[in-house]
């Protein structure tokens, strides 16, 4: 990475502290400027465009929170990093809520003070080029107004480390919109770990998130890295987090705040370094008042909030939605097929209650029964009374449930362990199908 024409605003009004700054940062082959306050910092960044600006919470004329909030709305493509006093975890939230990048606690770490500006600086220049950045496997689609906003938000968003929390009914697609956060963002490189929190036994939870050694309990044969390690210098995407138990939330919630981790029988805390995006189709605001969640914990993982739409929200986008998927279906099966007029007004007029999760099942459905290579509306099979989310997720559960061994594996023989192919014939989803094969140790085989 060439750094060496880049140029960082230092803004703090103890002068051991600025130097130990710029030193470092000198070291990194950055140029760099310093400001004793607010006003001087002000001046600055009239004189000079600057690539970063870490400023201390506390300043002689003002706080650091005024300087990321005159740079968000003067300077909006430089990221701003805050220095906050031991402890300050909720001045921290504060700043990133106001759009700081991220923050670094006093006594500074030179190792994340270097791994904050490594990232910040890799950040693309502007949100334009940001949303270009992003992998075409993984586009929204859709042109609504809704769609619009959110891809504007997921922009945004990307350019901070804050915490990130996804709010949406099921099949609205809120892992495809936690990866446009990792694709934009500075950490797009490193890992992005995606996690069902409701596909994981309670019993099992904190060895897969935090790792554990060899012996530490029954059954632990040899080390395990856990999903924290394996997201290192990346993004955990915490799905359906509302499923946590609550002895496991007050787990997290201190992995969030301190930044550390503790594999199951290790006295050893290590230092981890991953965003935090989780999800859930449940209003937490409400599992707050009834106890079942912690208030604390969501004050810490919803930072900044998304909300994704409904598909009945963006109407406009069932055609788009549907060509793709359809062309999706032609790449992976080379046969082209095209949905009637009476077909295409069908979905238009539907509510879908699944959302585009259900759309891609009705038309993988269609695909099937089809004869040609025009789906008409009887091929759709839509449903007279729409059924409701809750009954097409407990179906799915006892479907998938009612898979056995035998049948995967025969299912995988015909089709020489293509997964795609295999999860296809089943019914379910690849990362189902997958969930099944390492709980039935079928991935040994």
């Amino acid at each position: 990475m060439t750094m060496n024409k880049q140029c960082v605003l230092i803004v703090d009004d103890e002068p051991d502290i600025r130097e130990l700054l710029e030193i470092t940062l000198l070291r990194m082959g950055l140029k760099t400027h310093c400001a004793k306050d607010y006003s001087a910092a002000k001046r600055w960044l009239i004189e000079i465009n600057f690539d970063l600006c870490l400023t201390d919470m506390k300043l002689p004329d003002g706080d650091g929170i005024q300087l990321v909030e005159h740079i968000q709305s003067h300077y909006p493509n430089t990221p701003t990093a805050v220095i906050t006093a031991h402890g300050s975890i909720d001045m921290a939230i504060k700043a990133m809520k106001a759009g700081a990048f991220d923050f670094v606690s006093k006594p500074v770490s030179l190792e994340t003070l270097r791994n904050l500006v490594e990232k910040a600086l890799t950040l693309p220049n502007s949100i334009q080029q940001t949303q270009k950045s992003s992998a075409a496997q993984y586009q929204i689609i859709g042109k609504s107004n809704v769609i619009a906003d959110l891809r504007s938000s997921i922009a945004k968003v990307a350019r901070s480390q804050a915490p990130v929390f996804i709010q949406g009914q099921s099949g609205t697609g809120k892992e495809l919109v936690a990866r446009q956060i990792h694709l934009q963002g500075s950490r797009s490189d490193a890992p992005f770990i995606a996690v069902n929190c409701g596909a994981i036994p309670s019993e099992l939870m904190e060895s897969e998130f935090f790792g554990h050694i060899k012996g530490s309990f029954t059954g632990a044969v040899s080390d395990n890295a856990g999903l924290f390690k394996a997201a290192h210098g990346g993004t955990l995407f915490l799905d359906e987090i509302a499923d946590l138990a609550l002895s496991m939330q007050v787990k997290l919630l201190r992995v969030i705040q301190e930044k550390t981790i503790r594999p199951v029988g290790s006295q050893q805390e290590e230092v981890t370094n991953v965003r935090i995006i989780s999800a859930s189709h449940k209003d937490l605001e409400s599992m707050v008042k009834q106890g079942t969640f912690r208030q604390d914990l969501y004050y810490r993982i919803n930072v900044i909030g998304v909300s994704i739409p409904t598909l009945s929200q963006r109407q406009s986008d069932i055609e788009p939605l549907t060509r793709h998927i359809l062309e999706k279906h032609y790449l992976e099966n080379n046969c082209q097929l095209k949905l009637d007029s009476k077909a295409m007004e069908a979905l238009r007029n539907y509510s879908f209650p699944g959302n585009v999760r259900e759309l891609e099942n009705i038309l993988e459905r269609a695909t099937v029964l089809s004869d040609g290579d025009t789906i008409s509306v009887d091929d759709l099979q839509l449903p007279e009374t729409p059924p409701t989310i809750e009954t097409a997720i407990n179906n799915l559960g006892e479907m998938i449930q009612s898979i056995g061994k035998e049948k995967i594996v025969q299912a995988l023989t015909q089709n020489r362990w293509n997964q795609s192919a295999t999860a296809r014939d089943l019914g379910i989803t690849l990362r189902q199908l997958r969930y099944k094969m390492e709980k039935l140790e079928l991935n040994k085989l």
